[in-house]
């Protein structure tokens, strides 16, 4: 898994970061049509995350994610020969349907491997192998886009391509034994939400961790386009700022890690949520290359702390029975905060001003700060407390 994500990531990195200068220049179309794209991607992402958990709890976690792996791998060889709204609407939806079977799969499949003390260094150094590919791919992205956009496309499908036969060849299924005592259906699987739609500390943690991602979402999506409209900063110079985010994972995540476990844990979400409030809001006051770059790195601190907590505590929250479910409802928070954020902010923008996106994600920010304040000041909850220790 460790070297599967590092092949896969490097190639779809050399693209993800720029997919919205991609779509805006093909299209010719105002930002918040094109931010739709997103919406659209993220909305069949939801769907696929609330229907891959029942699967990955019942067929196991391999196949589930191979055929993720392969399907993406597909959609991006052809993003290349797309050129209208429909056509782009109808691959970034197939692709938002293939993503989340790998990464809800690469969660439970980590849960399954992996005892509860040791989760959170699991978690912190797959997203470790995860950042050594982010790291690459945009650096070399932003010299390859230059020349050609297909390059990069067929870069990110290799990567995806190679992951999937890695995983089909190599991988073992880790589905804990349970005991079936009843015939599958989906709908008898899908109850199994119920229960984690009941468990109030779980659902605290993924509401206020969908905050932090609509932060997050904002600065990932747009920003390559806003710094190109509004400063003329190419591709190929925004690229290291994605590649500064990973190089701190890399080298960072799991020293933070291991520093942050002497501390209570939701005392340090509520920490690293501080971040995002800051983030937004250097980038509505920069005007210079440097002064985006410090608010990557600003963001990026928030991620080393909030991230890896965050996951282990679900997992630690999580039945055996129903991991799968619970991952994939913990993993919609992106597919949620992608749905909304990029299209909230290409709106923004269009009407009011180019800044405007980034003040609304500095209020996001201070909401997911309470949010986790709250959590915190709430921990003592019977399994609440219990489970997150």
């Amino acid at each position: 898994m460790f070297v599967g994500m590092i092949l896969a990531t490097t190639g779809t990195t050399m693209i993800w970061p720029f997919l919205m200068i991609y779509a805006s220049e093909k299209l010719s179309l105002p930002l918040a049509t094109v931010a739709s794209l997103m919406t659209i991607s993220a909305t069949a992402g939801l769907i696929s995350s609330i229907l891959a958990g029942p699967f990955l709890d019942w067929l196991g976690r391999k196949w589930v994610m191979v055929l993720g792996l392969i399907g993406n791998g597909l959609c991006y060889f052809f993003l290349s020969r797309a050129d209208s709204y429909g056509s782009f609407a109808l691959i970034l939806g197939a692709s938002g349907i293939f993503s989340p079977l790998y990464s809800v799969g690469t969660n439970a499949m980590l849960a399954d491997l992996f005892p509860t003390d040791q989760r959170e260094d699991a978690f912190a150094l797959i997203r470790m192998g995860r950042n050594i590919g982010v790291a690459a791919g945009p650096a070399i992205g932003g010299f390859v886009l230059a020349q050609s956009y297909d390059i990069g496309l067929y870069g990110a499908a290799t990567g995806m391509l190679v992951y999937g036969l890695l995983l089909l060849f190599f991988a073992r299924e880790t589905l804990p034994k349970l005991k079936k005592s009843e015939k599958f259906t989906l709908f008898r699987q899908m109850r199994g939400y119920g229960h984690a739609l009941l468990n109030r500390p779980f659902m605290g943690i993924v509401g206020s961790f969908t905050l932090i991602q609509m932060t997050s979402a904002l600065i990932w999506v747009l920003l390559s386009v806003y710094l190109k409209r509004q400063f003329g900063i190419s591709e190929q110079r925004y690229g290291w700022l994605p590649t500064t985010n990973a190089l701190m994972v890399v080298f960072l995540q799991v020293y933070i890690t291991r520093w942050m476990k002497r501390y209570p844990p939701y005392k340090v979400l509520v920490w690293g949520s501080v971040f995002y409030m800051f983030a937004p809001l250097l980038i509505a006051v920069s005007n210079q290359f440097w002064g985006f770059w410090i608010a990557m790195v600003v963001m990026t601190l928030g991620e080393l702390v909030v991230v890896p907590r965050a996951s282990a505590i679900v997992a630690n929250l999580a039945p055996v029975d129903k991991r799968g479910r619970y991952m994939s409802l913990f993993g919609l928070t992106w597919n949620v905060a992608s749905g909304i954020s990029p299209v909230l902010g290409g709106f923004l923008s269009d009407q009011i001003s180019p800044r405007a996106p980034w003040m609304v994600g500095v209020l996001i920010g201070i909401l997911a700060c309470i949010s986790f304040w709250m959590l915190y000041r709430r921990q003592n909850w019977g399994e609440f407390g219990k489970s997150s220790v």
